[in-house]
């Protein structure tokens, strides 16, 4: 392994508010793993909405929705400056005390979750993420748990390893908590972003059938990853285009959008339907009928991140090509701000990666393996 510079590279979120918020900078210390971490020399890094809301402080309080609090709200974990990304790949450079040496060299991909339970307990009441509670993967090194860091020798390149992490963990705890069984049909709003497209390619891994709600322009990539068919958000009447395109009663409601639509999805659902979400681009505070729930006997689930079993499923379904990566485009780390721009503009279908600079071939492309 090449010698590990004192110094490095990285983008630190230095309070919440716009891109401004976000430096890059290269004369950041490189961290060193504690007892029972390892350091990973970062190839590639997932972007997730998580980090613009973080960045921006707009998760709110219970009592006040439109006040500047990050993911944890009112226990928060975030201090400044603080390096987000969650998604990272990379190979362990170095390894703290209590791990095996041998491990130095191996290709990762790192379960971001932070967990405060031991092995077992699968409770996410108390959980907290890298790139929150500790630095992340917008930068040239990080370190992380042992227990996280997951070897991968499947052919996959760097940045399309990146694309899984949080939006298919997250996707697949929202199927899990709403008991999405084989021959249901869910129907997932956001369907074209990052953990929308991972709720279609989940759900036929269940043998489930997704119908995907999206914008116009995408329907054919999302029937390609496996959509049975797409219905356009801004039809006139929701309710009753759904009606129209799904072949039979919606089990399950896949929610990533809200806002407006929010007590339309419930109307969608059939008697004893489950809801669940992780998300809210279409906006957080929403109308609630609470007759259509209680009288429809409906379940609604709030998820967020995602178990070790779960993780470990992906890792599965990884290795065994049950899923695919959705990469849109890849940015250097020192254009973190132009990605985040675009990511902002939601004109893709799938994930956008960063990579730091000095792993790119020098003719505007990352390398794609280690």
């Amino acid at each position: 392994m090449a010698e590990i510079p004192a110094v490095m590279k990285a983008v630190q979120l230095v309070g919440h508010g716009g891109l401004d918020r976000l430096v890059y900078r290269e004369d950041v210390p490189t961290p060193a793993p504690a007892a029972g971490e390892v350091l990973v020399d970062v190839h590639a890094c997932g972007m997730n909405n998580t980090d613009v809301w973080v960045r921006e402080g707009a998760y709110g309080t219970e009592t006040d929705p439109g006040s500047v609090s990050t993911w944890r709200r009112g226990r928060s974990t975030l201090t400044f400056p603080r390096i987000q990304g969650a998604d990272t790949v990379g190979v362990i450079a170095a390894v703290g005390d209590g791990v095996p040496a041998g491990r130095v060299g191996e290709r990762v991909v790192v379960d971001f979750s932070i967990y405060h339970r031991p092995e077992g307990d699968d409770s996410l009441a108390d959980i907290d993420y890298i790139g929150h509670g500790r630095d992340g993967g917008y930068a040239e090194y990080m370190t992380a748990p042992a227990e996280n860091a997951y070897e991968i020798t499947a052919d996959i390149a760097d940045a399309e390893l990146a694309t899984f992490c949080c939006a298919y963990l997250t996707a697949e705890q929202m199927l899990d908590r709403a008991r999405l069984a084989a021959g249901e049909r869910v129907l997932v709003t956001g369907a074209s972003g990052g953990v929308g497209s991972a709720i279609v390619q989940l759900a036929r891994v269940r043998g489930a059938v997704p119908y995907a709600v999206t914008s116009a322009g995408k329907e054919a990539a999302l029937r390609q990853i496996g959509a049975q068919d797409v219905v356009l958000r801004d039809a006139a009447d929701l309710v009753a285009e759904v009606g129209r395109v799904v072949d039979g009663p919606v089990d399950v409601v896949a929610d990533l959008v809200a806002g407006p639509m929010f007590n339309d999805l419930l109307r969608i659902l059939r008697p004893e339907g489950r809801y669940t979400t992780a998300g809210a681009i279409g906006g957080p505070v929403v109308q609630l009928d609470l007759r259509t729930m209680y009288l429809k006997q409906l379940e609604l689930h709030g998820s967020s991140q995602g178990t070790r079993t779960a993780f470990r499923r992906l890792v599965r379904y990884i290795s065994d090509g049950e899923i695919r990566p959705l990469l849109d485009r890849t940015f250097r780390l020192s254009d973190l701000h132009d990605a985040q721009r675009a990511f902002l503009a939601k004109s893709y279908v799938g994930k956008l990666v960063v990579v730091p600079d000095r792993h790119w071939d020098g003719v505007g492309a990352p390398y794609a393996q280690p």
